[in-house]
């Protein structure tokens, strides 16, 4: 796996942000304590009402592809006999 680029400032939408939240199946306040940042922050940055810093965009956007490409096992229920 590479270095990946810093994403500019202001590149990761409010749109995207939650996408990808969507797509890990966290919530706003679930990401807020994983990256130890306040949860009204994590507020702002899904409203739009404040940047998404870079690096965690670049974290979240590296972590969401990942996901998509490598989905957790589905469990396969039986039917009764």
């Amino acid at each position: 796996m590479g270095i990946q680029r810093p994403i500019p400032p202001g590149s990761m939408t409010p749109d995207q942000f939650r996408e990808c939240l969507a797509l890990l199946h966290w919530s706003q306040r679930g990401l807020a304590g994983i990256v130890g940042r306040d949860e009204r922050q994590v507020r702002r940055w899904a409203s739009g009402d404040a940047p998404i810093p870079p690096d965690v965009a670049a974290w979240l956007q590296h972590v969401a592809a990942f996901m998509s490409h490598n989905p957790p096992p589905v469990r396969v229920r039986r039917r009764p006999k």
